[in-house]
């Protein structure tokens, strides 16, 4: 049985920073791509960034690009996400998710989700 359990939101202000982890169990984790996708309230969830098995490839949606960094520790079985400069419209409840491919995730759907951290960034 996949297990995604994410950890790391929290509250922060406009330009903080927060590093979200997602510690994956229950498969070989360095054989498939990770990614996170958020969704704020009343609206769809949305891919944020996504990686590649091996860490060499990665994408992120223009509204994170240069801020948000996405990455992986085969070691730990952990995929983190970065989030710098941030803006009170990245407020959002972040899901990690896994695939096997970077665009599968992005096509989705995928199989397997973590329960979800809150990020607020208040203004």
């Amino acid at each position: 049985q996949v297990q995604l359990v994410e950890s790391g939101g929290g509250l922060v202000q406009t330009g903080g920073s927060l590093r979200l982890s997602c510690a994956a169990s229950g498969r070989t984790f360095s054989s498939y791509a990770m990614g996170w996708f958020r969704q704020a309230p009343g609206k769809e969830r949305r891919i944020v960034a996504a990686i590649n098995w091996s860490g060499s490839s990665t994408y992120y949606a223009d509204s994170v690009k240069g801020r948000f960094t996405i990455s992986r520790d085969i070691a730990k079985n952990t995929v983190y996400l970065q989030m710098n400069s941030l803006k009170p419209e990245d407020t959002a409840v972040y899901y990690c998710t896994q695939g096997r491919t970077i665009a599968t995730i992005i096509s989705g759907p995928t199989d397997y989700w973590g329960q979800g951290t809150q990020v607020t960034v208040s203004s």
